[in-house]
């Protein structure tokens, strides 16, 4: 293990005590960093994924510039249909497209699970080379999409605000769907334990749509393979699951092997707390429109949302991506007063 300078954010995953809560912000590396916006006009999305170079150059950006007390891997969700066989289009600012959706058994029985992570290959050489690059500076954060809001996009083809064939599929091809996300499963714990290797310090599960299932449904189809995942990492790792809009979900998975849990801006700190009964570190749940507001407003917010959470067993964070429409100044604004806070 080498030597961190920085270990916050390990520190608050294992809930050992810290000086202050660490701080990121979940797509900390990208649009609204004017120097990615430089490489974007050159490269287009897939290419920065695949480029390690390109994709540890922007990953250190937030590092250099905002001061976030770690760095995640600039990558996409999206890998994983692509390793498993589906073609994934992405125009700027129209989002993802899978020309090919899933339908069928002998679509599900055509994706290739096998060798899925070695596929990912390019993913594992960027975080090699972004390990080096931060020479212990702050820890290396990998990630994936959880295996729902992968189907999501794999049955219904594109971003959607309700999710309605995704849904549908579910309902009226239960079996089928299970088995696509045991699939997921599968390749998503294989994929995440080939980027600790590489180098990941600990790894995020984003189900960022697991909020368009009722309390009883994320039971059925999020929640089990969210677990999966937590359990077969817990030796690997120390596992962030984040299931957006799903609030309902903290009590079974604070009682997972997961170390953390991210909570968006739905819910209040306490609450957040009493259904966790303290027993798991918390990250979130800054608004991120809230970063528009004016700098001392920022601030102010911060304090008292870490006043709410508590200082330990706590990581500051947004409760869901940064908008590309914030200043830099305010990003920095939010870092600032994490880092300002008096335990």
């Amino acid at each position: 293990m080498e030597f961190l300078k920085n270990d916050l954010l390990l520190r608050a995953l294992r809930k050992e005590k810290v000086e202050r809560p660490p701080v990121w912000m979940m797509r900390q590396a990208g649009r609204y960093l004017p120097d990615y916006i430089k490489l974007r006009e050159k490269y287009d999305f897939f290419t920065r994924v695949q480029t390690p170079e390109l994709a540890t150059e922007i990953t250190l950006q937030p590092v250099d510039q905002v001061g976030v007390d770690a760095a995640i891997i600039f990558s996409d969700i999206l890998v994983i249909p692509q390793a498993l066989g589906l073609q994934v289009l992405l125009e700027e600012n129209k989002g993802p497209v899978l020309p090919k959706v899933i339908k069928t058994q002998k679509d599900i029985e055509a994706l290739q699970v096998e060798g899925a992570a070695d596929r990912l290959n390019y993913v594992m050489q960027a975080l090699s080379l972004t390990k080096k690059e931060l020479a212990g500076r702050v820890p290396l954060i990998g990630f994936a999409g959880a295996p729902w809001t992968i189907l999501c996009y794999m049955v219904e083809g594109k971003g959607s605000k309700t999710w309605d064939k995704a849904k549908q599929f579910a309902y009226t091809e239960t079996p089928l769907a299970h088995q696509l996300l045991q699939k997921i499963t599968d390749a998503t714990i294989s994929y995440l334990k080939a980027q600790v290797k590489a180098g990941a310090d600990t790894v995020q599960v984003f189900d960022s749509w697991a909020g368009s299932l009722s309390p009883a449904d994320f039971k059925t189809f999020a929640q089990p393979y969210l677990i999966q995942i937590a359990d077969a990492l817990k030796d690997d790792a120390p596992v962030i699951l984040f299931p957006k809009g799903s609030w309902y979900a903290l009590k079974d998975l604070s009682q997972s092997s997961a170390a953390g849990l991210g909570v968006d801006w739905c819910i209040s700190p306490q609450m957040a707390r009493e259904l966790t009964n303290n027993t798991i570190t918390l990250q979130g749940n800054f608004d991120p429109a809230k970063l528009l507001a004016p700098i001392p407003e920022i601030k102010k917010a911060v304090k008292e949302m870490i006043d709410e959470f508590g200082p330990q067993n706590y990581i500051a964070n947004l409760g869901h991506g940064i908008t590309p429409n914030v200043p830099v100044d305010h990003a920095k604004a939010f870092v600032e007063a994490v880092k300002e806070y008096q335990v």
